[in-house]
């Protein structure tokens, strides 16, 4: 038996008005319940810019030799050694602020390879890396290796890496500044509810977030921007709150 159209508008008439009313007692519910808790939890957050301190470079230097020239390699990776450090010393960095390590060396895999020489081959790799607490130094000696390759050192340059130094004690100040502000937003909600804010009954701070300044990105892991010199640092709480 086919359905009239008017019973159809009585049926859906009869479903909005029980959704209705099952949302209106929900919402009076959860209304209720926020009355009637005796603390309340709230997030607060603090952030303050901070300028790098600290940089670190890396650079490398690499050698392609035969079995047979082993013994030349070395002494050619040996001989761009004293190029880098020699030129490091030219742009005002000290011993102290330099660490070379030791060469390594990786065979070199040919695939699909149709030359007749079967003779192995290796590559020769040493790096340097360099911190300092000169920030512009560091930065404007990233962009200026060229003199190596003018020397013919096969020089490759890492990108630098800013850090802050005083992050635990800003992490310290920090906190004091997330728990007022977590207390000014709690003192909202429980004023909106009708009650009045106690004292504060329990307090746990989040992950640091160092980010780039002016970034909204953070990680539920907490982060760490080293690519930047001008960052954020910036951490959460979460307090709780009696109510009266």
């Amino acid at each position: 038996m086919a359905i009239s159209k008017d019973f159809k508008i009585i049926i859906v008439g009869i479903i909005l008005g029980v959704s209705l009313l099952l949302s209106t007692a929900l919402a009076s519910l959860v209304f209720w319940n926020a009355r009637s808790q005796g603390s309340l939890s709230v997030t607060g957050s603090a952030r303050q810019s901070v300028v790098a301190d600290n940089a670190k470079w890396t650079g490398s230097w690499t050698r392609r030799v035969t079995v047979a020239n082993l013994k030349a390699g070395y002494a050619s990776i040996a001989k761009d050694e004293a190029l880098v450090t020699s030129f490091l010393q030219s742009k005002g960095i000290s011993a102290d602020e330099m660490s070379i390590g030791p060469v390594s060396m990786d065979e070199v895999y040919k695939y699909n390879d149709t030359s007749p020489s079967t003779e192995r081959e290796y590559n020769l790799h040493q790096s340097v890396l360099v911190s300092s607490n000169d920030v512009e130094k560091i930065t404007g000696l990233a962009k200026n290796t060229k003199a190596l390759v003018d020397n013919g050192v096969i020089f490759s340059t890492g990108n630098p890496e800013y850090y802050y130094s005083k992050l635990a004690d800003l992490r310290v100040s920090l906190l004091g500044n997330a728990i007022r502000d977590a207390e000014a937003r709690a003192d909202k909600i429980a004023s909106a509810g009708g009650k009045k804010l106690g004292n504060l009954v329990s307090a746990a701070g989040g992950v640091v977030q160092v980010l780039p300044a002016g970034s909204v990105e953070v990680s539920d892991y907490g982060s760490y921007d080293t690519g930047s010199i001008n960052k954020e640092v910036m951490i959460t709480v979460k307090a709780g709150f009696e109510l009266r």
